[in-house]
């Protein structure tokens, strides 16, 4: 099976990097990769906002401006990845998802790409061009709800959803550190393309597994 992997930023650096998911994150795609394809691709996470929010504190950046700024912090963590994962990895960082690539290896890392585009756009965008029918977007979260769970105790958990229902929660254009469970603007195409995402937990690499394998997870299943 081929799967892109939407890796959000706030795994990779939840504070700081975190060296341990790292380390279990790459021994669990290379056991898998196997009989499994990836295209994995890496958020700006905490670094990108921090940054974005200092240019904002200093001048008046345009939103163009605060996207390269996310864009480069998505480049730093892909190659961070790429690197750990050595020749076993398609041996450069890609950026365009529209542009299909020949001879990639079954592990392969795209950074987020130009301005208006969210690393979940770029999933999406993967999977078009490449043919995949499902994307798995990795963040902080167990599942979607209604509201941010951290902020109201009574938040409604969706295991799942249609893409009608999702479009509905969370409708908007995309912003530059924007805090939302899917881009919107990836949410539209990936409805139109007729995609399943699900999003989970991405620290909790058991249940990453678990989905690959075919097992009941905790998690969201869009489509």
């Amino acid at each position: 099976m081929n799967y892109v992997i939407s890796l959000g930023g706030s795994i990779i650096n939840p504070g700081k990097i975190d060296a341990k998911f790292l380390r279990e994150f790459h021994k669990l795609i290379l056991s898998l990769s196997k009989s499994n394809k990836f295209f994995i691709v890496t958020g700006g996470g905490r670094p990108a906002r921090e940054a974005q929010e200092a240019a904002k504190v200093v001048s008046k950046p345009t939103p163009v401006d605060l996207d390269w700024i996310g864009i480069a912090a998505t480049k730093v963590y892909a190659e961070l990845l790429r690197s750990i994962f050595g020749k076993e990895a398609y041996k450069r960082v890609l950026s365009d998802p529209s542009k299909r690539v020949s001879g990639l290896k079954k592990i392969n890392f795209f950074s987020g790409w130009k301005p208006g585009w969210s690393t979940d756009y770029v999933a999406v965008k993967i999977a078009e061009t490449y043919g995949v029918g499902i994307v798995i977007n990795l963040s902080n979260i167990d599942y979607v709800h209604d509201r941010d769970p951290r902020k109201y105790k009574n938040a409604n958990k969706f295991e799942r959803l249609t893409w009608e229902e999702f479009n509905r929660l969370f409708s908007g254009r995309w912003r530059p550190g924007a805090h939302v469970p899917f881009d919107p603007l990836a949410a539209r195409l990936a409805e139109k393309l007729g995609l399943q995402v699900v999003v989970m937990n991405g620290s909790r690499l058991k249940n990453l597994k678990d989905f690959l394998q075919r097992k009941r997870v905790k998690g969201t299943i869009i489509a």
